[in-house]
């Protein structure tokens, strides 16, 4: 894949995040672990760069700030796992809410639609 990537034009999203090794080590660790409580510090840190230089660079890169990035990863992932026939209490510690009903608030906000409606229904965000 790194292969392809490099002889693409310049790409932004996560794939062109991936292309870069200072985002890339975020990504990595965003995907990994999407309920740890992600801030922009914590994630300059795992891209050994400096906050506000982490925080430019990876606007650039992926082309939306990088907690906006971390907020879309989550309800991807609780949608997911909601679709697989999770509980709404599930999918919110999967995306690193300690409370449902603030998960429901935020994940009807992000989607337009609220967790019960896509539970049980693969592929009902698309």
């Amino acid at each position: 894949m790194r292969a392809w990537l490099d002889v693409q034009e310049p790409v932004t999203g996560w794939i062109g995040g991936l292309r870069d090794p200072y985002v890339g080590a975020a990504l990595a660790a965003v995907h990994r672990d999407p309920a740890r409580p992600w801030t922009v510090a914590t994630l300059a840190r795992e891209a050994a760069m400096s906050r506000s230089a982490f925080a430019a660079r990876f606007t650039q890169v992926v082309g939306v700030p990088v907690m906006t990035y971390v907020a879309s990863w989550r309800m991807h992932v609780a949608a997911d796992r909601l679709a697989r026939g999770d509980g709404v209490a599930q999918a919110a510690a999967a995306a690193g809410y300690e409370s449902a009903a603030a998960f429901s608030r935020a994940f009807t906000r992000a989607t337009g639609k609220p967790p019960g409606s896509v539970r049980g229904r693969a592929g009902s965000l698309a």
